[in-house]
Protein backbone atom coordinates (compact mmCIF):
# COMPACT_ATOMS: atom_id res chain seq x y z
CA UNK A 1 0.00 0.00 0.00
CA UNK A 2 1.48 3.78 -0.95
CA UNK A 3 0.99 5.63 2.96
CA UNK A 4 1.37 9.18 3.45
CA UNK A 5 2.70 10.61 6.66
CA UNK A 6 1.65 14.09 7.66
CA UNK A 7 3.99 15.01 10.59
CA UNK A 8 6.69 18.07 11.65
CA UNK A 9 8.71 16.06 14.04
CA UNK A 10 11.38 14.32 11.96
CA UNK A 11 12.23 11.51 14.48
CA UNK A 12 9.12 10.02 14.86
CA UNK A 13 8.69 10.68 10.96
CA UNK A 14 11.52 8.65 10.18
CA UNK A 15 10.66 6.26 12.73
CA UNK A 16 7.26 5.67 11.05
CA UNK A 17 8.40 5.45 7.69
CA UNK A 18 11.09 2.55 8.43
CA UNK A 19 8.44 0.95 10.54
CA UNK A 20 5.89 1.05 7.82
CA UNK A 21 8.09 0.14 5.05
CA UNK A 22 9.63 -2.66 6.72
CA UNK A 23 5.87 -4.13 6.69
CA UNK A 24 5.92 -3.96 2.93
CA UNK A 25 4.34 -0.86 2.20
CA UNK A 26 5.80 2.29 0.24
CA UNK A 27 5.64 5.51 2.18
CA UNK A 28 6.05 9.12 1.69
CA UNK A 29 6.26 11.89 4.10
CA UNK A 30 5.22 15.73 4.24
CA UNK A 31 6.95 17.54 7.20
CA UNK A 32 4.11 20.69 7.35
CA UNK A 33 0.69 21.17 6.58
CA UNK A 34 0.93 23.07 2.86
CA UNK A 35 3.08 20.29 1.59
CA UNK A 36 1.16 17.40 3.04
CA UNK A 37 -1.90 18.45 1.50
CA UNK A 38 -0.43 19.69 -1.67
CA UNK A 39 0.61 15.52 -1.76
CA UNK A 40 -2.45 13.69 -0.44
CA UNK A 41 -4.33 15.93 -3.71
CA UNK A 42 -1.83 14.90 -6.21
CA UNK A 43 -1.34 11.19 -5.70
CA UNK A 44 -3.79 8.56 -4.75
CA UNK A 45 -2.31 7.10 -1.52
CA UNK A 46 -4.25 4.14 0.16
CA UNK A 47 -3.50 6.04 3.85
CA UNK A 48 -3.00 9.19 4.94
CA UNK A 49 -1.75 8.96 8.87
CA UNK A 50 -1.84 12.91 9.83
CA UNK A 51 -0.55 15.02 12.95
CA UNK A 52 -2.94 18.02 13.79
CA UNK A 53 -0.01 20.02 14.96
CA UNK A 54 1.64 21.16 12.23
CA UNK A 55 3.37 24.21 11.00
CA UNK A 56 1.59 26.76 8.56
CA UNK A 57 -1.50 25.01 7.76
CA UNK A 58 -2.37 22.60 10.37
CA UNK A 59 -4.07 18.95 10.39
CA UNK A 60 -7.74 20.05 10.61
CA UNK A 61 -7.56 22.33 7.48
CA UNK A 62 -5.74 19.34 5.68
CA UNK A 63 -8.51 17.12 6.49
CA UNK A 64 -10.86 19.56 5.73
CA UNK A 65 -9.01 19.81 2.35
CA UNK A 66 -8.69 16.37 1.93
CA UNK A 67 -12.68 15.72 2.23
CA UNK A 68 -14.07 18.16 0.09
CA UNK A 69 -11.79 16.61 -2.86
CA UNK A 70 -11.11 13.10 -1.89
CA UNK A 71 -14.08 11.08 0.20
CA UNK A 72 -12.59 7.95 0.14
CA UNK A 73 -9.14 7.63 1.01
CA UNK A 74 -9.33 6.63 4.87
CA UNK A 75 -7.37 8.86 7.39
CA UNK A 76 -5.66 8.02 10.78
CA UNK A 77 -5.09 10.91 13.20
CA UNK A 78 -1.88 10.57 15.22
CA UNK A 79 -1.70 13.86 18.09
CA UNK A 80 -0.70 14.70 21.46
CA UNK A 81 -4.20 15.98 21.88
CA UNK A 82 -5.67 13.72 24.09
CA UNK A 83 -9.27 15.51 24.83
CA UNK A 84 -12.58 13.38 23.76
CA UNK A 85 -13.64 17.00 21.96
CA UNK A 86 -10.35 16.91 19.58
CA UNK A 87 -11.40 13.33 18.71
CA UNK A 88 -15.05 14.24 18.08
CA UNK A 89 -14.46 17.29 15.87
CA UNK A 90 -12.10 15.13 13.77
CA UNK A 91 -14.10 12.04 13.91
CA UNK A 92 -17.14 14.36 12.30
CA UNK A 93 -14.72 16.25 9.86
CA UNK A 94 -14.54 13.29 8.47
CA UNK A 95 -11.28 11.34 9.99
CA UNK A 96 -11.70 7.68 10.40
CA UNK A 97 -9.49 6.82 13.22
CA UNK A 98 -7.77 8.40 16.29
CA UNK A 99 -4.43 7.56 17.78
CA UNK A 100 -2.74 9.71 21.22
CA UNK A 101 0.70 9.86 21.10
CA UNK A 102 2.77 8.91 22.82
CA UNK A 103 1.60 5.39 20.98
CA UNK A 104 2.77 1.81 20.44
CA UNK A 105 3.69 1.02 16.84
CA UNK A 106 2.08 -2.10 16.95
CA UNK A 107 -1.24 -0.96 17.40
CA UNK A 108 -0.70 1.79 14.68
CA UNK A 109 -0.03 -0.95 12.04
CA UNK A 110 -3.00 -2.84 13.36
CA UNK A 111 -5.36 0.36 13.20
CA UNK A 112 -3.10 1.03 9.79
CA UNK A 113 -4.21 -2.44 8.50
CA UNK A 114 -7.79 -2.42 9.75
CA UNK A 115 -8.55 0.93 7.81
CA UNK A 116 -6.83 -0.71 4.52
CA UNK A 117 -9.17 -3.91 4.71
CA UNK A 118 -12.17 -1.73 4.84
CA UNK A 119 -11.56 0.82 2.16
CA UNK A 120 -11.03 -1.89 -0.42
CA UNK A 121 -13.48 -3.51 -1.88
CA UNK A 122 -13.02 -7.30 -2.43
CA UNK A 123 -12.05 -6.72 -6.27
CA UNK A 124 -9.51 -4.07 -5.32
CA UNK A 125 -7.82 -5.57 -1.99
CA UNK A 126 -7.28 -9.12 -4.01
CA UNK A 127 -5.46 -8.58 -7.65
CA UNK A 128 -6.04 -11.26 -10.13
CA UNK A 129 -4.27 -11.94 -13.28
CA UNK A 130 -5.38 -15.60 -14.87
CA UNK A 131 -4.24 -17.98 -12.01
CA UNK A 132 -2.14 -15.41 -10.31
CA UNK A 133 -3.91 -13.82 -7.32
CA UNK A 134 -2.25 -11.16 -4.54
CA UNK A 135 -3.84 -10.28 -1.46
CA UNK A 136 -2.87 -6.64 -1.07
CA UNK A 137 -4.29 -6.96 3.07
CA UNK A 138 -2.60 -10.51 3.82
CA UNK A 139 -0.08 -10.27 1.72
CA UNK A 140 -0.63 -13.33 0.21
CA UNK A 141 0.71 -14.47 -3.13
CA UNK A 142 -0.32 -17.90 -4.87
CA UNK A 143 -0.42 -19.19 -8.72
CA UNK A 144 -2.41 -21.91 -9.25
CA UNK A 145 -3.82 -22.42 -5.73
CA UNK A 146 0.26 -22.84 -4.96
CA UNK A 147 1.50 -20.15 -2.04
CA UNK A 148 4.30 -18.29 -3.28
CA UNK A 149 6.85 -16.68 -0.75
CA UNK A 150 8.26 -12.92 -1.89
CA UNK A 151 10.64 -10.61 -0.16
CA UNK A 152 8.87 -7.02 0.55
CA UNK A 153 10.48 -5.60 -2.45
CA UNK A 154 9.51 -8.44 -4.88
CA UNK A 155 5.71 -8.49 -3.56
CA UNK A 156 5.49 -4.75 -4.07
CA UNK A 157 6.79 -4.89 -7.41
CA UNK A 158 4.42 -7.89 -8.30
CA UNK A 159 1.70 -5.55 -7.27
CA UNK A 160 2.66 -2.73 -9.17
CA UNK A 161 2.89 -5.22 -12.36
CA UNK A 162 -0.60 -6.28 -11.46
CA UNK A 163 -2.12 -3.49 -10.98
CA UNK A 164 -1.26 -2.50 -14.54
CA UNK A 165 -1.72 -5.35 -16.03
CA UNK A 166 -1.67 -5.07 -19.91
CA UNK A 167 0.02 -2.05 -18.96
CA UNK A 168 4.12 -1.40 -20.58
CA UNK A 169 5.96 -0.08 -17.41
CA UNK A 170 9.31 2.17 -18.16
CA UNK A 171 12.21 1.01 -15.78
CA UNK A 172 11.63 4.65 -14.70
CA UNK A 173 8.33 4.18 -13.51
CA UNK A 174 8.94 0.90 -11.75
CA UNK A 175 11.79 2.24 -9.87
CA UNK A 176 10.10 5.57 -8.63
CA UNK A 177 6.74 3.51 -7.55
CA UNK A 178 8.40 0.72 -5.87
CA UNK A 179 11.87 2.26 -4.35
CA UNK A 180 10.67 5.60 -4.20
CA UNK A 181 13.94 6.52 -6.34
CA UNK A 182 14.52 8.64 -8.74
CA UNK A 183 15.62 7.02 -11.96
CA UNK A 184 19.22 6.27 -12.35
CA UNK A 185 20.33 5.07 -15.81
CA UNK A 186 22.82 3.50 -14.42
CA UNK A 187 21.28 0.71 -12.19
CA UNK A 188 20.34 -2.96 -13.13
CA UNK A 189 18.17 -2.65 -9.90
CA UNK A 190 14.93 -3.10 -11.70
CA UNK A 191 15.96 -5.73 -14.10
CA UNK A 192 17.68 -7.83 -10.85
CA UNK A 193 14.20 -8.43 -8.97
CA UNK A 194 12.17 -9.07 -12.37
CA UNK A 195 14.97 -12.11 -13.14
CA UNK A 196 14.00 -12.65 -8.89
CA UNK A 197 10.22 -12.36 -9.66
CA UNK A 198 10.18 -14.27 -12.94
CA UNK A 199 11.87 -17.53 -10.93
CA UNK A 200 9.01 -17.53 -8.23
CA UNK A 201 5.92 -16.50 -10.52
CA UNK A 202 6.47 -18.09 -14.17
CA UNK A 203 9.33 -21.09 -13.71
CA UNK A 204 7.74 -23.86 -13.71
CA UNK A 205 4.23 -22.78 -14.99
CA UNK A 206 3.22 -23.75 -18.88
CA UNK A 207 2.63 -20.06 -19.24
CA UNK A 208 4.67 -17.09 -18.69
CA UNK A 209 3.04 -13.80 -17.02
CA UNK A 210 5.97 -10.93 -16.77
CA UNK A 211 7.32 -10.39 -20.20
CA UNK A 212 9.84 -7.86 -21.45
CA UNK A 213 8.92 -4.82 -23.95
CA UNK A 214 11.97 -4.29 -26.03
CA UNK A 215 13.04 -0.76 -25.79
CA UNK A 216 10.39 0.34 -22.77
CA UNK A 217 10.80 -1.95 -19.93
CA UNK A 218 8.38 -5.06 -18.51
CA UNK A 219 4.73 -6.11 -18.80
CA UNK A 220 2.17 -8.03 -17.18
CA UNK A 221 0.50 -9.56 -19.60
CA UNK A 222 -3.23 -10.96 -18.85
CA UNK A 223 -2.72 -13.32 -21.65
CA UNK A 224 0.61 -14.90 -20.80
CA UNK A 225 3.07 -16.05 -23.50
CA UNK A 226 4.10 -20.02 -23.67
CA UNK A 227 6.52 -21.24 -21.57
Amino acid sequence: MRILIVEDDAPLSNFLRKGLEAEGHAVDTAANGEQGRAMALAIDYDLVVLDLNLPGVDGMSVLHGLRQQKTKVPVLILTARGRVEDRVQCLDAGADDYLVKPFSFVELSARARALLRRSHLPSESVLTVRDLSLDRVERRVERGGRRIELTTKEFALLEYLMRNAGRRLTRAMIIEHVWNLTFDSTTNVVDVYINYLRRKVDDGYPTHLIRTVRGVGYQLSSEGNAA
